[in-house]
């Protein structure tokens, strides 16, 4: 992908803005955890490198298409072992739907905490939002929400030893992902951390529509038109499902758009993206990235919804832009909080 392109693919505003196209119905789906694989998903190619590294390539009738996951396997983890349950984080990728970001970008498998956990990173189509497109009301792959819950979730319990406690993260569209996948199906996940994620978007259906545009992609077929399709936006949208959200626990984290400690000197500002900034509320002249302006806007507003529903959340608001490096340092923030959650009798065996 080129830079650019790869750059606006993990903005939230992009992430959100080309969100790949959402969702056929606009009820919320029943909880999924322990079925299998509909429609005939199966693996079709397995590759193991870097010792823990799982790579798998999974036939997937959801997407009309084979789709990439990857696994960062525990220590003592055996291929198909009968008894053996792990408890499982999924990480989200941003924008561009990467499933290696959390390795190569992030290099997760040298950390420690991790290694009693089996760590699921499932990719998607670039800016697919964790989504089943809505395409004009005739749904159809690729269904995003569909390969990630209804396929790969039940293939991996079923051969792979996930268990069924699980938490889940993810940076920018991640970040989405994870907070409305646990609001759409409360108790799938038991904690859930979004780092700099799109996790309001109707507070900005502008940005939807700026960011698909700058693409060049169909800004409707994400969740239809903010208006006539409003439900299937609010279906989606966490803020609207806060209530979902009471027993979970939540950590929001991101930067308010202004150079941060961990942006060099000199960094510049985000490419411009037409129709992104409200003319009405022109972002501050010291923001360089309005992407993560927005996506701060969002994250306080999520925030203080999930406490006025009496929800446990906890936030770290900073100054700092949509980037990798702030991105690495809030999983490492939220880690505690996740696995947490996943504790147990016999967390490192078995879930």
């Amino acid at each position: 992908m080129p830079d650019r392109l790869r750059n606006l693919a993990r903005t939230p505003t992009a992430l959100a803005a080309v969100a790949a196209l959402a969702a056929v119905a606009a009820v919320l789906l029943p909880a999924v955890p322990g079925a299998y694989a509909r429609d005939g998903a199966r693996v079709v190619g397995e590759r193991r490198s870097e010792g823990r590294i799982v790579d798998l390539t999974v036939r997937s009738p959801a997407l009309g298409r084979d789709a990439e996951v990857r696994l960062l396997t525990p220590d003592g983890w055996q291929r198909r072992g009968p008894d053996d349950r792990w408890p499982v984080l999924y990480l989200f990728p941003g924008g561009d739907g990467d499933h290696r970001t959390w390795t190569e970008e992030y290099g997760i498998q040298k950390d420690p905490e991790l290694r009693g956990t089996l760590v699921v990173m499932p990719g998607m189509p670039l800016f697919g939002f964790c989504t089943d497109w809505f395409n004009q009301g005739r749904g159809g792959p690729p269904a995003v929400e569909g390969f990630h819950l209804r396929e790969v979730l039940p293939l991996l319990e079923r051969d792979y030893g996930a268990g069924t406690r699980r938490a889940a993260a993810g940076e920018s569209q991640g970040g989405f992902c994870a907070v409305s996948y646990a609001a759409r199906h409360p108790g799938l996940f038991r904690a859930v951390a979004s780092h700099s994620g799109f996790v309001h978007p109707l507070q900005h259906p502008r940005a939807v529509r700026a960011g698909a545009t700058y693409l060049g992609l169909d800004w409707g077929a994400i969740w239809g038109d903010p208006v006539a399709h409003r439900a299937n936006w609010r279906a989606h949208d966490p803020f609207h499902l806060a209530e979902r959200l009471r027993g979970t626990s939540v950590h929001l984290s991101s930067g308010d758009g202004t150079a941060g400690a961990l942006d060099p000197p000199g960094t510049p500002p985000d490419p411009h993206i037409p129709g992104l900034e409200d003319p009405a509320r022109p972002f501050p002249e010291d923001v360089l990235s309005p992407t993560e302006a927005v996506m701060d806007e969002e994250s306080r507003a999520l925030a203080a919804r999930l406490r006025a529903a009496g929800a446990a959340v906890t936030t770290h608001f900073y100054a700092g832009t949509h980037a990798p490096p702030y991105w690495r340092r809030e999983l490492h923030r939220s880690l505690p909080l996740l696995l947490q959650a996943l504790d147990g009798p016999q967390r490192r065996n078995r879930s």
